[in-house]
C-alpha cells in the first residue's frame, strides 16, 4: 500500500475509516472533529443518509450519460433549482466536476462571449493579489498567490493583479473602513484604463477570500463599486464562490450579502458537500443569448460534466439545507463561534485578527499582536498548528503566505452546517491548545 502519489509524498497520513456527522474516524479508532470540512467541502458532515440514498437511486437508473448525447432529469432539476434563487440575471448553469474546471470554463466563456460580440481584442483578465481560483493552468494564471504560481510561471498566460480588499493589513490609520474599500476598488478602474478598456474582458474575485488569506470579507460598499466600474467599462464580473458559496457564509450565494450580481458565478465544494465531485458556472442570460445567436456552440467541454449522480447528490444537498433550515444554523452557530473565538483569542499575543462570515472564519497568526509582524516562515507555524490540532482530534485548515504568498499565517475554520452549540467550545479549546504549542519559539 505505497503506490499512491500523495500531495506531500514524505508525509505519513492517518488512514481514514469512516465518518459520522461532524466526526471522522481513522483505522486506529481515533476521532477527529471536522472543523474545516476538508477544504470547506463537507457542509453536511459525513454519511448523510438522505444524500447517499439520492446517489444510489440515480445509480440504479443510470450512472453516466455523456452530454453530447443526452441531458438528465437530475441536471435539469439542479439547474432550475440554482437559477430560481440566483441573483441578477444568472439564468443558465454549466456543470463541471470541481472548482478549477469552473474557473477554466468561466474564463473561456468570457473570451468566447466577446469574440461572438465582435470584440476580439478583449483578452486581458484582472484579478487580485492573494487570490486563489484553482490549480489548473488557466485558473492558476488568474489567481494571485505567488507561492502557488512561482514554478509554473512560464506556463501561465499573462494576467494583471490589483490589491486585495484586506482591511486588517492595508487600511491606513486615517481612513474609514468604507473609504479604504473604495480606494482599493478604484485600483480596478485605474488598471482597466491603463490596459485600455477595449482589451479587458473580465475581473475575477472571491466575495470572501478563502484559502490564501483566511476568510477575508470585503468592506461595506467595495463590491458595489467594483460592479459599477465593470459596468462602466463593459468588463465582465466573475465571482468565485467555490469556497465561500453554497450557504457557507449564511446565504446560498455569498454575493447576496454585498447586494450585487455578477455576470458569471462559479460554485463547487459545498455544492456537492463531498458526496460527489461537482462544480458549476452560473451564466448571465445576456451571455447565453450571445452564444445562441452567434456560433450556437460553446467551444469547451469535459467528459464528466453534468454527471447525473453528481447532480442528484447536489440536489439532495440543497434539499437538506432547505428542509433542515441549515442556513439559519450557519448564521446562528457562526455568530456563536465568532464570539467564542473573540473571547479566547481577542487578546492573545499571537492572534492578530479574527474575521469572516457565517461558518467561514479566519484566525490570523502573528508573532507580535501590536506590530502585526508575522512569524519567520522557517518556523512552519501552519504545519505545526495542523499537526498539533490533529493530535488533539481536531481538523482545521492552516495556511502560510497570508500576507504576500510567503509571509504570514492563518487558520481557516469551515465546520459543517450541522454543528450545534456543544461543538463550539470543543473546537475553540482544541484550537487554542494547538496555537499555544505551535507558536512557542
Amino acid at each position: 500500500m505505497d503506490h499512491v502519489f500523495h500531495r506531500y509524498p514524505n508525509a505519513t497520513l492517518p488512514m481514514i475509516d469512516r465518518g459520522e456527522g461532524v466526526y471522522v474516524y481513522d483505522t486506529d479508532g481515533k476521532q477527529y472533529l471536522d472543523a474545516c470540512g476538508g477544504a470547506a467541502v463537507s457542509c453536511l458532515g459525513h454519511s448523510d443518509a438522505q444524500v447517499k440514498q439520492a446517489i444510489v437511486d440515480q445509480l440504479d437508473r443510470i450512472p453516466f450519460a455523456h452530454t453530447a448525447f443526452y441531458t438528465s432529469e437530475a441536471a435539469e432539476a439542479l439547474a432550475d433549482r440554482l437559477t430560481a434563487v440566483a441573483p441578477g440575471n444568472l439564468d443558465r448553469v454549466y456543470f463541471v466536476s470541481g472548482g478549477s474546471e469552473a474557473t477554466e470554463t468561466a474564463l473561456k466563456l468570457a473570451r468566447q462571449y466577446f469574440v461572438e460580440k465582435g470584440e476580439p481584442d478583449r483578452q486581458n483578465v484582472i484579478a487580485r493579489r492573494q487570490s486563489y481560483h484553482g490549480n489548473t493552468l488557466g485558473a492558476l494564471a488568474a489567481g494571485g498567490n505567488q507561492w502557488r504560481r512561482a514554478q509554473f510561471e512560464p506556463l501561465l498566460f499573462e494576467t494583471h493583479h490589483i490589491s486585495p480588499c484586506y482591511e486588517y493589513r492595508d487600511r491606513r490609520v486615517d481612513e474609514t473602513s468604507e473609504a479604504y474599500g473604495l480606494r482599493v476598488a478604484d485600483e480596478l478602474d485605474a488598471k482597466i484604463v491603463e490596459l485600455g478598456a477595449e482589451t479587458v474582458m473580465a475581473f475575477i474575485a472571491e466575495p470572501v477570500v478563502g484559502a490564501t488569506a483566511g476568510a477575508v470579507p470585503p468592506t461595506e460598499g467595495y463590491f458595489k463599486r467594483i460592479r459599477a466600474i465593470c459596468d462602466h467599462h463593459g468588463v465582465l464580473l466573475i465571482l468565485d464562490e467555490v469556497m465561500c458559496g453554497s450557504g457557507r457564509t449564511g446565504t446560498l450565494y455569498a454575493c447576496e450579502q454585498d447586494g450585487i450580481a455578477p455576470d458569471l458565478l462559479t460554485m463547487a465544494k459545498g455544492l456537492g458537500a463531498g458526496y460527489q465531485p461537482i462544480g458549476a458556472v452560473l451564466v448571465g442570460a445576456h451571455m447565453y443569448d450571445a452564444i445562441c445567436s452567434g456560433s450556437g456552440f460553446f467551444q469547451h467541454g469535459h467528459t464528466y460534466m453534468a454527471h447525473p449522480a453528481a447532480c442528484a447528490a447536489s440536489l439532495a444537498v440543497l434539499d437538506a439545507i432547505d428542509e433542515r433550515d441549515l442556513l439559519a444554523n450557519v448564521t446562528a452557530r457562526g455568530a456563536e463561534l465568532r464570539l467564542a473565538l473573540n473571547d479566547r483569542f481577542g487578546q492573545h499575543p499571537h492572534v492578530g485578527d479574527i474575521r469572516g462570515r457565517g461558518l467561514f472564519l479566519g484566525v490570523e497568526i502573528v508573532a507580535d499582536r501590536e506590530t502585526q509582524d508575522p512569524f519567520d516562515s522557517a518556523m512552519a507555524v501552519p504545519a505545526r498548528i495542523k499537526a498539533e490540532a490533529m493530535s488533539r482530534g481536531l481538523m482545521v485548515y492552516p495556511m502560510g503566505g497570508t500576507i504576500d504568498g510567503s509571509r504570514g499565517a492563518h487558520v481557516l475554520l469551515a465546520p459543517p452546517y450541522i454543528i450545534d452549540s456543544a461543538h463550539i467550545p470543543v473546537i475553540v479549546d482544541r484550537l487554542a491548545g494547538a496555537i499555544d504549542v505551535a507558536t512557542c519559539r
